[in-house]
């Protein structure tokens, strides 16, 4: 008999297709906050005008901001804005910008909360993934400062109860997991995002394509998770070609993010990715890869790879893509070719000498021992890597 658990997160409210302003300043007053940091897009402060309306909203509630984390979230950088959201006094945190900031929020609110000043201070929070795939998730008190996030890119991070953090010291991005970890009010606003680069909202939505895909081709999954997944790709595949042919659509733009909404439906429901994520997060944290381009370069390669274990998973693919009955590799490899996004690592700057570290650094990341077939080594890394190349 079927059987699982779905986990309810700590998200209270999505609000969705109001002004991002407007709803800040309404959910901060809600929460009882009274010293709001806002971590922002370096890029978004100083050339758009949406950060100061963030500031003017929020008036005498507003408390200091911080801009320019770097792609993929280094620590110094997570400690260096922790340290000036704790010099303002803070007890809220919102963000306005993508994944990275995102996440840097999650972390800034565990640094305050355990007093975290030094790069290695973070190492008793982080999960450990060994090569057998077994995980050490430490316990420890989640972060009582709430957070907002108001995201302009599609990656998904804001509906995640994890955080990606990289070492620099030792090229690798690695997680961190608590329940409160999770943003406590997501504001889904598509005015602020025409701002976010056609390439980066692109593959941050090819992103988010990975998350349902991954979750479609899961051998896992559940019916509810499924629905969600059909449902994000049906409404991804659809508005991601109309935000490309008209970056101003707002109706498409809100049907990406609440695309990417449902697509994260997996965390819940206990779905876990594969090897397309598992890959992709080495790709960034080791090599530098944006986050969305590791989802277009590995998606199609993953799916192939993966077809002797999951085709009968796979067709369900390619029906939510409208494609039904053709092989679900070349289905979302076409898709992501029309978005005119990079198809191989070549593309991306990867070469063949990176490969040996890749695959090493692979076998530490949680969602290659969840993969529909079996990763038994870094030899089946490189095979993929390969196939990508």
């Amino acid at each position: 008999m079927l059987n699982g658990t779905y986990s309810y997160i700590g998200i209270d409210r999505v609000v969705y297709g109001k002004p991002a302003a407007e709803a800040l300043k309404a959910e901060a007053e809600r929460l009882g906050a009274q010293r709001v940091f806002l971590l922002v897009s370096d890029t978004l402060d100083k050339k758009t005008g949406e950060v100061e309306k963030l500031r003017r909203a929020l008036g005498k509630h507003y408390a200091a901001s911080y801009g320019g984390i770097p792609p993929h979230t280094p620590r110094e950088a997570v400690l260096d804005a922790a340290a000036a959201a704790r010099r303002s006094g803070a007890d809220l945190v919102a963000t306005l910008g993508g994944g990275s900031v995102t996440d840097a929020a999650k972390l800034i609110r565990l640094c305050l909360e355990h007093d975290v000043t030094s790069i290695d201070g973070l190492n008793a929070f982080r999960t450990i993934v060994h090569e057998d795939g077994r995980r050490h998730i430490p316990e420890f008190r989640g972060p009582r400062i709430l957070q907002i996030s108001i995201p302009t890119t599609l990656s998904g991070g804001e509906f995640n109860v994890t955080a990606g953090c990289t070492d620099e010291r030792r090229k690798l991005k690695e997680s961190y997991r608590h329940a409160q970890l999770v943003p406590r009010v997501l504001i889904l606003d598509p005015a602020v995002t025409v701002h976010t680069p056609e390439w980066l909202w692109l593959s941050t939505g090819v992103r988010a394509v990975d998350h349902a895909t991954e979750t479609l081709s899961s051998l896992h999954s559940n019916p509810y998770t499924d629905g969600c997944a059909r449902q994000a790709l049906r409404l991804l595949t659809r508005a991601l070609p109309r935000c490309k042919a008209d970056p101003q659509d707002l109706e498409a733009r809100l049907d990406c993010q609440i695309g990417v909404w449902v697509s994260m439906e997996h965390n819940q429901g206990g779905v876990s990715m594969g090897c397309s994520h598992g890959i992709g997060h080495v790709l960034g944290g080791t090599c530098g890869v944006p986050h969305g381009h590791t989802s277009c370069v590995l998606l199609p390669n993953v799916l192939h790879y993966n077809k002797p274990a999951n085709a009968h998973r796979q067709e369900l693919v390619s029906e939510a893509f409208g494609r039904p009955g053709e092989d679900a590799s070349k289905v979302v490899g076409d898709f992501i070719s029309s978005l005119g996004m990079p198809r191989t690592l070549r593309d991306v700057g990867i070469t063949r000498e990176q490969f040996p570290l890749i695959a090493k650094n692979a076998m530490h990341d949680r969602y290659m021992a969840t993969n529909p077939r079996p990763i038994k080594g870094p030899q089946d890394v490189m095979e993929i890597l390969e196939l990508a190349a």
